[in-house]
């Protein structure tokens, strides 16, 4: 006799296979979304030392996944005419940033009308701290011969230009450049056009 019950069990195991497949896709799908959104504004960066941006995230050009960073942070980037923001999350050795240790972000700026540094939480947040100061502008920074900014990030005080991190907690560095002569559309910048950032001692 013919056995017919073989042919149900096996198409049984091939949709449980197909299953397993799309689920893991979509899983997989779904954390390089998450990555890719949470690290930036998708694809196009450009990056220069320790500073990274993302020219097209405020122009039409804008990928789907820096839409959906802007549509998640409610933040309103910077226009192709008005701007660029960099974002560096580590030290120019590549080393991320660690509450406990002191950063000077030190050296050159590139010709342009107006700047501001902030520190911020990865998720693009003010840090909170005593003294309710979160970034310096390049109307009010005290600065030294020939050098455009020269800035301390410290948990604990410091002289000159002091940015504290606060409650030690996880940071990031944000430059906006207004009304610059970089242009949004560039493909790459030199390093040694925007301020270094080294790290000095750690607690």
């Amino acid at each position: 006799m013919k056995r017919v019950a073989a042919v149900p069990d096996r198409t049984l195991e091939n949709f449980f296979k197909t299953l397993a497949t799309l689920l893991i896709g979509v899983a997989l799908g779904l954390f390089a979304t998450y990555m890719a959104v949470e690290r930036g504004y998708g694809f196009g960066a450009v990056t220069a030392g320790a500073w990274t941006a993302w020219p097209k995230s405020g122009s039409n050009e804008a990928d789907p996944y820096a839409r959906a960073v802007v549509a998640r942070t409610g933040e309103i980037p910077l226009g192709l005419a008005e701007g660029l923001m960099f974002v560096a999350r580590a030290d120019d050795d590549g080393a991320p940033f660690d509450p406990k240790c002191d950063y000077t972000i030190r050296g050159p700026m590139p010709p342009t009308r107006y700047w501001t540094i902030t520190l911020m939480d990865p998720h693009g947040l003010l840090i909170e701290n005593e003294i309710q100061r979160y970034g310096f502008t390049s109307a009010e920074i005290v600065r030294e011969r020939n050098v455009p900014m020269d800035v301390i990030v410290s948990a604990s005080a410091r002289p000159g230009n002091w940015l504290p991190i606060g409650q030690q907690a996880p940071f990031i560095m944000v430059l906006r450049l207004y009304d610059t002569i970089v242009r949004s559309s560039a493909s790459a910048i030199e390093a040694r056009a925007l301020p270094a950032v080294t790290r000095g001692r750690c607690a």
